[in-house]
């Protein structure tokens, strides 16, 4: 059996809920394959796995993946994810969300579960639109942009998500592209691996509404948008600041160590007793 034949019978309820709903060219079926790919390569078997999302494009993920999945309410889907941990610390907890469902309603529990340091690893697609509800502006819409809640024009200037998380804590921080897939799956395996809050933003413009609204028409031209305005982060950092603002930085962004929170109770717990 090939690997790709492997990873569908041990991960994926194929009989169940296929095809999938996302749209032709929607690049959270890039993500899927990279996460699944990620999660065998470290060894994991989907007993060991949490996956939880919330509402939007992303929150169908776990209707496809076969490991133990919880489906949450907008904007939920970190704390959720923190009662898990807390109450079962030996399973690997991973979020799923979309941009509005963690820097808008879910903004908060971002910021906070960063500060807390709760070992989990948080996935952000990053579709700079609201794509299920009709492509309204979401947190990470651009500048200027017109979308159907803003026709004439975005008034407001978006989060640097990877830049909020830093800001507010998370020992570990990625970006990466659904075009560049293959690093989007090393990223995500060092993101399950690290020891406290990890975070992966993927860019993942929605191919439907932000298509209509930004003139590119087609999961083609999105992709090569992606590859032609990305630059890794080595590349960066012998860039200007000017030279740099239209661009994408992938890579790596922030990875240090620091205790967690389960670490921290632990020790106190410890302090504590008779």
């Amino acid at each position: 059996m090939t690997r790709a034949g492997h990873l569908i019978h041990r991960y994926l309820r194929s009989s169940k809920r296929f095809p999938h709903v996302w749209c032709p060219g929607c690049g959270i079926g890039i993500l899927l394959g990279a996460l699944v790919r990620a999660i065998d390569s470290n060894g994991y078997g989907k007993d060991d796995i949490v996956l939880i999302s919330g509402i939007g494009c992303s929150g169908r993920l776990p209707v496809y993946l076969d490991f133990n999945t919880l489906h949450t309410t907008h904007g939920r889907a970190l704390t959720f994810a923190t009662g898990i941990k807390l109450a079962k610390p030996n399973l690997k907890v991973i979020a799923i969300m979309g941009d509005g469902d963690a820097a808008s309603i879910g903004g908060n529990h971002l910021i906070h579960s960063a500060r807390r340091n709760i070992d989990i690893t948080a996935i952000i697609i990053n579709n700079q639109i609201y794509g299920m509800t009709g492509g309204q502006s979401s947190p990470t819409t651009p500048f200027g942009l017109h979308t159907a809640s803003s026709p004439f024009g975005h008034l407001e200037h978006p989060f640097d998500i990877a830049r909020l998380v830093e800001a507010a804590g998370a020992p570990f921080v990625a970006r990466s592209t659904v075009y560049h897939a293959r690093l989007l799956e090393q990223i995500i395996g060092k993101a399950i691996a690290k020891s406290g809050f990890s975070v992966v933003e993927v860019m993942s413009p929605c191919v439907t509404h932000f298509g209509k609204w930004s003139g590119m028409g087609s999961a083609v031209q999105m992709m090569q948008w992606q590859k032609d305005n990305t630059v890794t982060v080595e590349e960066a950092c012998e860039m200007t600041s000017e030279d740099l603002r239209a661009r994408v930085v992938t890579g790596i962004l922030v990875d240090i160590d620091k205790p967690t929170f389960h670490e921290e109770h632990a020790r106190v717990s410890r302090e504590m007793a008779p």
